[in-house]
């Protein structure tokens, strides 16, 4: 093992994606500049309005969905990836206070030798599912199609992404220059079992697939499913984990199998609640996707984040951590580890109203940090501090 790479960077994955920041540092920021996503004047040139288009997909959790169906020919494991896809898209984009007149488009590219027309029927259907119970939440969401693919010579199973589009009033965007040192961060659950989901969910989202798969799954499946893997990746480094896709998630009713493919959990309903409530209140908020738990350090300036009271592991993410032996440090960056969005605000505001709200939707939410200065001007720190030692983390 090259002691200088993370496991993470040994799979061929960065948590950080420090080369795409790179080759994207000098492009406009939009209007609206460190905003968590990119806000762009309005596509119907209203000055009192701007505009959002943001694309983000399931990833590697696909190739997930494929071993299961093989294992089961159970076709509803694709469904979940589709909630992934549009997941991903809809809660970043709430992140800056959008709620009104959303469109999705989806893009799947396929290996069509591997994924049939059912597995393509049900993918679609599962579209039209989702963004109705997304409507039912209060989301005005509206499917504009799609296209798919037969790309079989770059994809090796499948690929699920979405594009999302939507306009909002400039006066209602939610912008981390608004933090203030003194205020608390809010961290709302990503495991249990919410009163709008059908089962316990293991709070994996739908970031760190590749490590918590090869770290979880055992060296039998290296040559099973030849197709869900690089070729150029390290044979040592290709499901080096401890556990079949059926064993049992301990703590959970979850196989392995089912915990890695949980769909990812969307705060929408807690969110546009808050929004009527008085988004003013609310100085930020981070989707915790890409970086875990540091996402925090790249919003805001010369601002130290604290976090001291973070919930307990949840069961899964200790078994992905027990089975590829991965450092907590790294764990923290790669994954959500509990909570995977996070709102920060004033204490009174907290209490009154983020953390009532969100149990009411049977979302675990508590105050799990705060915001200080930062001793470094211009630079973020953030300090996770629990059980396992202290972790510090800055901006670059």
């Amino acid at each position: 093992m090259d002691q200088k790479k993370t496991t993470y960077e040994m799979l061929g994955v960065s948590s950080q994606k420090e080369e795409v920041h790179a080759a994207v540092k000098n492009l406009n920021q939009g209007i609206f500049p460190g905003a968590f996503c990119k806000i762009i004047a309005d596509i119907a040139d209203n000055p009192a309005y701007c505009s959002l288009v943001h694309a983000d997909g399931a990833g590697t959790k696909s190739s997930l969905a494929y071993m299961m169906f093989s294992e089961t020919a159970d076709l509803s494991y694709f469904e979940g990836i589709v909630q992934d896809s549009i997941v991903m898209n809809v809660d970043d984009v709430l992140c800056v206070g959008a709620g009104t007149s959303f469109l999705l488009s989806n893009t799947i590219g396929r290996n069509k030798k591997l994924i049939s027309g059912a597995v393509i029927k049900t993918i679609i259907e599962a579209y039209d599912k989702f963004i109705q119970r997304l409507q039912e939440f209060g989301l005005p969401i509206t499917s504009c199609g799609g296209e798919t693919a037969d790309v079989g010579d770059l994809v090796r199973t499948l690929i699920v992404d979405s594009t999302l589009v939507t306009r909002m009033k400039r006066s209602e965007v939610i912008h981390p220059k608004s933090i203030q040192p003194g205020d608390v961060i809010v961290g709302l659950s990503s495991f249990g079992k919410a009163n709008y989901e059908d089962e316990y969910n293991s709070g994996i989202g739908s970031n760190g697939l590749t490590l918590a798969r090869h770290g979880l799954l055992h060296h039998d499946y290296y040559k099973k499913y030849q197709e869900c893997y690089s070729p150029e990746l390290d044979e040592n480094w290709t499901f080096f984990g401890k556990y079949s896709l059926h064993d049992k998630v301990p703590q959970t009713n979850l196989t392995v199998g089912q915990a890695i493919l949980s769909p990812t959990r969307t705060y929408t309903p807690i969110l546009l609640e808050l929004f009527k409530i008085d988004r003013s209140q609310i100085h930020a908020i981070f989707h915790n996707t890409g970086g875990g738990q540091t996402k925090c350090l790249k919003f805001g300036e010369s601002l130290h984040y604290y976090k001291n009271n973070m919930f307990a592991d949840p069961p899964f993410f200790k078994l992905i951590q027990e089975s590829s032996q991965t450092g907590w440090k790294e764990m923290y960056q790669v994954f959500n580890m509990g909570h995977r969005m996070e709102i920060i605000c004033s204490e009174d505001f907290a209490k009154d109203f983020v953390i009532r709200t969100a149990r009411k939707y049977g979302v675990e939410s508590k105050i799990i940090g705060v915001v200080e200065r930062s001793s470094e001007k211009h630079k973020n720190y953030l300090t996770i501090e629990n059980l396992h030692g202290k972790f510090e983390y800055s901006s670059k």
